[in-house]
């Protein structure tokens, strides 16, 4: 039975200044969309008890949550634009670093080079001022949804080792006068993490660099954010470690049953491709409870936005829905009361694939940060365009195998 009252979907799109008001209204729109949501598919769902099946609204449905996520995206573009400062505006450290910073400003708009030694790099190059690097990093996590729950370390070296303790010593109880036996030593490993070079490449024509009201660093902060998050958030996830980062699914996976140290540990739905045609959260629900109580405290679920559309359907037994979301702009939205992160490198739901993971990514994921971000000016190779090789070093692995659990669209 078709519905053909269903009126179609109205998408706006947002063009207007980066300010507070238009925040708020994008943010009640959202508000909007998701009431609209939940009446639609509740709608569907008794269409579906009564055995009648409804295109319109399985249409309307898609369109939908097609628009959440749009409105979703456009609100934390335009949150991340109002938080951004300007560089080298205020709060000035010392003589010396505004002298720096006057010289590499030089360098980037002429190729001069004076008073530059003390950021000189000997493979080629000039560090960035201290300010601009760390202002890189702040926006690094502000937008990369993996660096922004693991945890992030800065090191002076190109390897950072870490030693783990896979079994703590033995304890026990004894009486006062008890002999006190020699317990077991606890065993430790050792994990290491490379870093390794990550590189953006933005050119500039001599006229911009010429330009007075210009701000070099920030200029260069700008273009290089987005380039290094999504090249970072694709490798912490999926990297096979050459020459990147390991990502955590490419770490050997194995049941949950069979789960041992140097694996991640995954729940299967039953299902291939699909979560069960009855009880579909109970699968999620098992999920939860197999990351121990330590870590489930700060646990965030990890999917991209196909994966979590289809979960925004999913109701309790009370009839509540699972997903829920953010109570505030650029905020995320959270799922069975935890927190729910989108990455958009995450896999789809498919036969055996693993598009969900649930974990305390803090102590799971370590990024490993090399301090220093370097540019080389290069006005020769692309004419009459100035071209600035960016590069930072960087690296990350799991580093406590235990923390983070999968969810597998498979039977086995």
């Amino acid at each position: 039975m078709k519905n053909n009252s269903i009126p179609e979907l109205e998408i706006k799109a947002h063009t207007g200044g980066a300010d507070d008001g238009s925040v708020s209204a994008m943010f009640d729109e959202f508000m909007g969309a998701f009431e609209e949501f939940k009446s639609t598919n509740d709608q569907r769902l008794n269409a579906l008890e009564k055995q009648r099946e409804d295109v319109l609204l399985d249409q309307k449905l898609d369109r939908l949550n097609a628009a959440m996520d749009s409105q979703k995206q456009a609100m934390d573009r335009m949150v991340a634009k109002n938080l951004r400062p300007a560089l080298g505006q205020k709060d000035m450290p010392l003589e010396r670093d505004g002298e720096y910073k006057d010289a590499f400003a030089a360098y980037v708009r002429k190729g001069e080079e004076k008073s530059l030694s003390i950021g000189s790099n000997p493979d080629g190059g000039y560090l960035v001022p201290d300010e601009t690097d760390s202002e890189i990093t702040r926006r690094l996590t502000a937008i990369s949804p993996i660096r922004a729950i693991a945890s992030v370390r800065q090191v002076s070296s190109a390897i950072y080792k870490k030693p783990v303790s896979i079994t703590g010593p033995a304890v026990g109880w004894v009486g006062e006068s008890d002999a006190r036996p020699e317990t077991n030593s606890q065993t430790l490993a050792e994990i290491e993490f490379p870093t390794t070079e990550l590189y953006a490449m933005p050119a500039a024509t001599a006229s911009f660099l010429d330009d007075a009201a210009v701000d070099v660093e920030r200029w260069i902060a700008d273009e290089v954010e987005t380039a290094f998050a999504e090249q970072e958030t694709t490798a912490f996830i999926t990297g096979d470690g050459v020459k990147k980062p390991t990502g955590f699914l490419s770490v050997p996976q194995v049941a949950e049953t069979s789960w041992s140290w140097g694996n991640i540990g995954y729940n299967v739905t039953g299902v291939s491709g699909d979560l069960p045609a009855a009880d579909e959260s109970d699968v999620l629900i098992d999920l939860v409870y197999t990351l121990k109580a330590g870590y489930r405290q700060n646990a965030s679920w990890l999917m991209n936005r196909t994966t979590q559309a289809a979960l925004r359907k999913l109701k309790d037994a009370d009839g509540n829905y699972l997903w829920q979301p953010a109570t505030q702009p650029g905020g995320n939205a959270n799922f069975m009361g935890f927190n729910l992160v989108e990455a958009e490198d995450m896999p789809d739901i498919a036969a055996d694939s693993t598009p969900i993971a649930f974990g305390d990514f803090r102590r799971g994921y370590l990024i490993v940060d090399r301090q220093g971000v370097n540019v080389i000016r290069d006005p020769f190779s692309a004419k009459p365009y100035v071209l600035f090789y960016t590069t930072k070093r960087v690296g990350g692995g799991v580093h406590d195998f235990d923390a983070i659990k999968l969810l597998k669209f498979g039977t086995v």
